[in-house]
């Protein structure tokens, strides 16, 4: 396993509460890589605005990877899939493909999808999951073309009405019908929705669908700064054979630079790293 740091691209105007790391992009990625990252999830708002071979050039010196790319973004914008304006959802659309084109240019195997899709009681209870399933069948279909995937992320009951657990985004996955639409486990939520760490993590890798891992502590600050037992989240994803990335999608408080390290000095040495090394598959 490794470990990723979510952060902004430079198009993005005032800092996201999610955003980890301060300075230029250039500037955030000599810092991940110094205290041990191994990866960036970028979180791009407008992608048609950045120059994706410069931003593969700059994570290439530093020797990071694209983990990720993060659609998180798009939902604070209020750019979302079931936006009850017809415009705005098909806006929403453009630019979750504009995401997966964004994620094909700079080497990220994956674009992430939570609160992008907003929620089904924006266009009603018949309509909407029907509506969600054809989105996001023509959002896999185009991300294969691109040998990209998507990961669907089950969002809390609070913040979602719509696959809030690891067994409802199973099932829509399973309606969607397509081998480019995955999971996205993320802690802070499951901690919320779920019984156990390792069984929805094992119902997720048995089904072949879990290609991607948030680590947020219960209050969504850096993991070691709530109740979440990351040794046992490491555990339980190691007994599942999990190889790919934890990426850190937290608020970015007190501050981005400290979140940031906070994070790595807690995951890295549960990895079997020492805090400042980079974390291996």
């Amino acid at each position: 396993m490794k470990l990723a740091l979510a952060t902004q691209t430079s198009e993005v105007g005032s800092p996201a509460a999610v955003s980890l790391l301060s300075g230029t992009f250039e500037e955030r990625a000599a810092k991940a890589a110094a205290w041990g990252a191994a990866g960036l999830e970028l979180l791009p708002i407008d992608p048609a605005a950045l120059d994706p071979q410069a931003i593969r050039q700059i994570l290439q010196r530093n020797g990071l990877e694209a983990a990720a790319i993060g659609s998180v973004l798009l939902g604070f914008a209020g750019l979302t899939l079931l936006h009850s304006d017809p415009e705005k959802a098909a806006q929403a659309e453009s630019r979750l493909h504009a995401l997966i084109d964004f994620a094909a240019a700079v080497g990220a195997p994956l674009v992430g999808l939570g609160g992008h899709r907003g929620r089904i009681a924006s266009v009603g209870a018949e309509e909407g999951p029907g509506r969600l399933i054809a989105v996001l069948r023509r959002a896999a279909e185009y991300a294969a073309s691109r040998r990209v995937r998507v990961a669907l992320e089950p969002i809390n009951r609070y913040q979602t009405d719509f696959v809030t657990n690891t067994d409802e985004g199973l099932g829509l996955a399973e309606k969607v019908g397509h081998p480019a639409l995955g999971l996205l486990l993320d802690t802070c939520h499951m901690n919320m929705e779920e019984s156990s760490w390792a069984g929805a993590f094992q119902r997720a890798m048995s089904a072949g669908r879990l290609w991607h891992v948030h680590v947020a502590d219960s209050n969504r600050l850096a993991p070691g700064q709530g109740l979440i037992d990351f040794q046992a989240v490491v555990d339980a994803l190691r007994q599942v054979g999990y190889s790919g990335y934890l990426s850190a999608e937290i608020f970015a408080q007190p501050d981005p630079d400290t979140a940031a390290r906070a994070t790595l000095t807690h995951m890295l040495p549960l990895l079997g790293v020492p805090a400042g090394e980079r974390s291996q598959p």
